[in-house]
């Protein structure tokens, strides 16, 4: 959108910066194109936008410096070492400013994340987009800048040596898992920050590891494949073949255990720019950041965050398709064709019906199987309904749940934001809190634990627990609700070693 000439207000420089060794001010930057990306970390949309400033970033280096204001949604996000670690997972490279109190916000009158303002060479705010894809017409604007001062030979090229990235060696074992699968002989680890797939007992003892841990798009062998930031898997016993939503590739992977091969099965590698529900051909139909599966006979079922949406693979004819959800970000129960999800991000099922995390309006959703109707199993269903309340129905609060996990009639929810394991009766709605209590990491019993955002679940003898910002896997037993850390022995970040497991 085209702004008449105003001078775009002065950043706070009393206010918390990450991703830089001081405060930046505009008048220090005149002379450069800014961008302020106004983001916060739970938002698809924004995590879409990242890959498009990291281009603009690298191709205008000279001229251009991005600038990432983080007003954040959910109290979760406010807190500044949540979103230190946000930046550590997305390898946002810019300084960003944390927007306390949504001052910044406020100031440059922005009503939607993301929202993307462009300010001049002189100081002047010149345009403001918001939402997603917009990659092309920032670049024919900062061309235009460019061109525009070049003429006037007002514009002062200059490498800018004050922002530092904020670095952490990637040392960890694992690195930021997003979700785990236990099977009969397995347990199945996505180590989302190192872009693979680890394979170890349920003891930990490790077996396989999946991908070079280099970010990329291939298929091939165990050594050869590469992922960006898998999320969540689905198992064929019979077969033995794991299934992967590969979530930045925006495609779907099978891993086939037997002959070690990894092959692409749904997806092109580029992100759907569509929201309407359509379907096609697997491989020639392009998705929208896939964050788990759940395998019901010989469909696929895709919890598409980027979307909005439920999806559904075929596994036999090796059609994919939308199988509910109009596209919209809301919580509208219904028909399969009239009802609306929310960044959906955990998936499950008893056979008769799917279950959702639904995870910006911090709802627990069913998606009939059997009866195509979708109805809100626990909380508010609205975009700003979050909180911390046990109960049932409507009155749960939960904050950003990511994992959802059916067992014995029961769902265990990672109730990701408020760093708890809640259990819910999905008959009735109920929801009670099993585990955790404030960020951390803590062993122990019951409430006495402690995690930090965990995002995936699986049940099989114990409880496994993929805890995200901890770069751990916690297994539960059951009957006691005693926690501990699995130790996967050997097991190195890709940086570090060469493994020899293969």
């Amino acid at each position: 959108m085209k702004m008449p000439c105003v001078r775009a207000p002065e950043l706070p420089q009393n206010q918390v910066w990450l991703n830089t060794d001081k405060p930046l001010s505009l008048q220090q930057l005149k002379g450069r194109v800014v961008i302020l990306d106004f983001w916060t970390y739970c938002c698809i949309n924004c995590l879409h936008i990242l890959p498009d400033l990291k281009y603009l970033e690298q191709k205008y280096k000279a001229v251009l410096t991005v600038i990432g204001i983080h007003s954040a949604k959910f109290d979760n996000e406010k807190e500044i070492e949540n979103i230190r670690q946000a930046i550590l997972r997305y390898d946002i490279e810019h300084p960003v400013l944390v927007d306390s109190n949504f001052r910044v916000w406020q100031q440059y009158a922005v009503r939607a994340w993301p929202t993307l303002v462009v300010i001049n060479l002189a100081g002047y705010v010149i345009s403001c987009v918001s939402g997603e894809g917009k990659r092309d017409v920032l670049e024919h604007l900062i061309e235009q800048v460019i061109q525009e001062h070049q003429e006037k030979g007002t514009i002062n090229f200059q490498e800018l040596s004050i922002v530092e990235k904020q670095r952490q060696p990637s040392v960890t074992p694992l690195a930021f898992p997003g979700k785990v699968l236990a099977t009969t002989d397995n347990l199945f680890i996505a180590d989302s920050g190192h872009h693979r797939i680890v394979v170890s007992t349920l003891d930990g003892e490790i077996k396989y590891l999946i991908g070079t841990g280099g970010k990329g798009f291939i298929d091939g062998s165990f050594i050869e494949a590469e992922f960006a930031a898998p999320q969540g898997m689905a198992f064929d016993e019979k077969n033995k073949l794991l299934y992967v939503a590969d979530t930045e590739n925006h495609a779907l992977r099978r891993i086939d255990l037997k002959n070690q091969i990894v092959q692409t099965i749904a997806g092109t590698g580029e992100q759907s720019r569509s929201i309407r529900p359509h379907g096609g051909n697997a491989l020639a139909t392009a998705l929208n950041s896939p964050w788990d599966l759940e395998k019901v006979g010989n469909s696929l079922f895709v919890a598409m965050a980027g979307s909005h949406q439920i999806w559904e693979m075929q596994l036999e004819t090796g059609i994919v398709k939308t199988y509910a959800g109009t596209g919209a970000e809301a919580g509208v129960d219904g028909s399969l064709t009239e009802c609306t999800f929310a960044q959906p991000s955990g998936i499950t099922t008893n056979g008769q019906e799917l279950y959702v995390a639904d995870s910006e309006i911090s709802s627990i959703r069913g998606v009939g199987i059997v009866e195509a109707q979708v109805r809100t199993v626990c909380g508010s269903g609205d975009l700003f309904g979050f909180g911390d309340v046990d109960g049932t129905g409507a009155e749960v609060r939960m904050q950003h749940c990511l994992g959802v996990e059916y067992a014995q009639g029961k769902l265990w929810v990672a109730d990701s934001y408020n760093h708890k394991i809640k259990l819910i009766d999905p008959r009735d709605g109920s929801c009670k809190n099993i585990l955790g209590g404030s960020a951390g990491l803590q062993d122990g019993q019951g409430i006495n634990t402690r995690f930090s955002e965990p995002s995936g679940l699986s049940v099989l003898s114990h409880l496994y627990i993929a805890d995200t910002n901890n770069h751990a896997i916690r297994r539960v037993d059951l009957n006691t609700l005693t926690v501990t850390t699995l130790k996967v022995a050997g097991l190195c970040a890709p940086d570090v070693c060469i493994p020899n497991f293969f």
